[in-house]
């Protein structure tokens, strides 16, 4: 299974939380920025529905599959 680990971090003048390189939107406090990185994170833990996706990598190419609704990752909030 997937692990995804959200990391709460200071970012443009606030708090922000990230995965990856990719950073949420900037929060007033490090508290409000950890509350909304648990709310992300269950969020994507919840099962969907399963659908046709496609994607480019990071190479350029394009990729087509079924992404089945009930295979989400494992995720949290790194402390």
């Amino acid at each position: 299974m997937t692990e995804i680990r959200y990391q709460v971090v200071e970012h443009d003048g606030g708090w922000a939380y990230k995965v990856g390189d990719v950073f949420s939107e900037t929060f007033p406090s490090r508290q409000v920025a950890t509350l909304a990185a648990e709310q992300a994170a269950q969020r994507q833990a919840q099962a969907g529905r399963t659908e046709a996706i496609s994607y480019q990598d990071a190479e350029g190419r394009w990729h087509e599959e079924i992404a089945r609704g009930d295979d989400r990752p494992e995720t949290g909030v790194a402390r």
